[in-house]
């Protein structure tokens, strides 16, 4: 029976695997016996420092190895995981450390040209931390007031971190996790240690992943599909990690040939950048397995062209939130059409129920989930969680789609990304479909605008593959051709790319 606890499955995997690689990055290399004994080393730190059971520990640092040990290591003295966005700004950041009331802090040194401790120092949260860990990412010069990396040396006895890791239980809170925050002020969800193995291994079984994989992960680890879906998916299965800090197309291209990378999950625009990558055809690509995907388009076209030219032999889609992390998922059986065109069937133990259907395929409105791996609720915000989980406890998720038949969903959109143009409803998830059939787009967004005669009418911005020369007469002309009127958008704007948050989804609220 597999363990239900991050210690108890680290501890197993060091056994099950303890040769074969874990985590590659750059020169490190650390086998699963090395990851775990790195892992102890910190989280002895923790304990000496007065790190307690249930206390939490933020992260802000970017895909290193040392992300990987951070996370481990707090969940191996009993103390909870708060990844925070390494875009956000040292407000945000404090605000994060004290809504958590985190009480340890590993940070990154200089990256993307920021000293993040440094910006820090401005704010009172720092004062109720009782360790801060400096990780040097660029070149870094290091902070008297943190523990420099690898400076573990304390005289917590060894015993007493096993002790810690042994008495960790399934519904212990595992991990904090803070919403995007693309409709409103983020929310932390919380998790239990039961619930973060139970969708990484959801995720795992729906790719098919082995000990034999080797796992490139570009989503941040901040963000629960690069935490779960990558850390925890690995340890589960003895597939190696390799952390991938700044998304580059090229250094992709090298390490897929070099490391023999088999699966490469991300957002539809990290395949479309590399296939339309001049250089992509002089690399071996061959090792590539499985590719996961999801955005509200995905066009058959770019699945196909993913297994013809990067030889995925699998190609899936998915639907998650940070609320409920891999909800529904392609199977790897599935035809082009069905992964391209929907987000595959319930995983994970979830129910999945479209409000106001009765049950009825195709009938479109709210998605609902409810399953033993849906958050507990948000961390010290019960209005937010009744809001959210109603009394029958289904979880609410602000996404509007529909079922098929087959039980397959298809998100339509956001709701709060409908707009009513002359009395109508449009949901512009439907018109970048029809945008995505368009010879020379490579992406788009739609929202809504005011409008002094409909109330509201379409603007579509839209991203042009290289080389293409379409003009807004040629975009809204395809459109007129494919949806009703009042689905085809007034105004057209071409950008050079779309605002997006770490986990690929395009921010709407910046376009309006």
């Amino acid at each position: 029976m597999t363990p239900r606890t991050v210690p108890a499955v680290l501890r197993e995997a060091a056994s099950r695997f303890a040769d074969r690689e874990a985590v590659v990055d750059g020169d490190v290399r650390l086998t699963y016996r090395e990851l775990h004994q790195r892992v102890r080393e910190l989280a002895r730190l923790f304990v000496a420092r007065g790190v307690e059971p249930g206390d939490r520990v933020a992260i802000n640092s970017p895909n290193t190895w040392h992300w990987v040990v951070a996370a481990l290591a707090a969940l191996h003295c009993g103390a909870a995981v708060v990844p925070v966005n390494t875009r956000f700004t040292a407000t945000e950041t404090s605000d994060v450390l004290r809504r958590s009331r985190a009480r340890a802090l590993v940070v990154a040194g200089r990256f993307l040209d920021r000293d993040r401790l440094a910006e820090l120092r401005a704010f009172d949260e720092l004062a109720a931390l009782r360790c801060v860990v400096r990780v040097p990412v660029e070149d870094d010069r290091g902070d008297p007031d943190a523990v420099a990396w690898g400076e573990f040396d304390c005289d917590a006895p060894w015993s007493a971190v096993d002790e810690r890791a042994d008495a960790v239980r399934p519904d212990d809170i595992s991990d904090v996790l803070y919403t995007s925050g693309t409709t409103g002020r983020s929310k932390g969800a919380l998790t239990a240690h039961r619930q973060s193995l139970g969708v990484a291994a959801a995720w795992a079984d729906c790719g098919l992943l082995t000990e034999q994989d080797r796992y490139l992960v570009v989503n941040p680890f901040f963000h629960s599909f690069g935490y779960k879906a990558g850390i925890l998916a690995c340890l589960l299965r003895g597939a190696a990690v390799l952390p991938m800090a700044v998304f580059d197309v090229g250094r992709v291209l090298e390490l897929v040939e070099r490391e023999r990378i088999s699966v490469l999950p991300g957002p539809p625009t990290i395949y479309q950048s590399i296939m339309d990558n001049p250089r992509a055809a002089g690399f071996d690509l061959s090792s590539l397995r499985l590719a996961v995907t999801g955005a509200a388009t995905v066009p058959v076209a770019l699945v196909e062209r993913m297994r013809h030219e990067l030889s995925f032999s699998t190609v899936l889609t998915a639907y998650g939130l940070t609320e409920a992390v891999v909800a529904t998922m392609c199977r790897a059986d599935d035809d082009p059409v069905t992964v391209a065109t929907t987000c595959g069937r319930p995983a994970s133990g979830f129910e999945l129920r479209i409000d106001g259907s009765g049950g009825e395929p195709g009938a479109t409105g709210e998605i609902l989930l409810r399953g033993p791996n849906a958050m507990l609720g948000y961390d010290d915000d019960p209005a937010a969680t009744a809001a959210a989980i109603d009394a029958d406890g289904w979880l609410h998720t602000g996404d509007v789609g529909h079922v098929d038949e087959r039980g397959y969903l298809t998100i339509t959109d956001r709701l709060k990304d409908m707009y009513i143009c002359g009395g109508f409803n449009v949901y512009p998830a439907e018109v970048e479909q029809a945008l995505a059939r368009l010879d020379g787009v490579a992406d788009s967004a739609v929202v809504g605008v005011a409008d002094g005669r409909l109330g509201e009418v379409g603007k579509a911005f839209v991203v042009l593959r290289p080389g293409s020369a379409l003009s807004e007469d040629d975009v809204i002309a395809h459109c007129r051709d494919r949806l009703a009127n009042y689905k085809v958008p007034r105004h057209v704007e071409f950008r050079e790319d779309l605002p997006r948050n770490p986990s690929g989804k395009i921010l709407k609220r910046q376009l309006r």
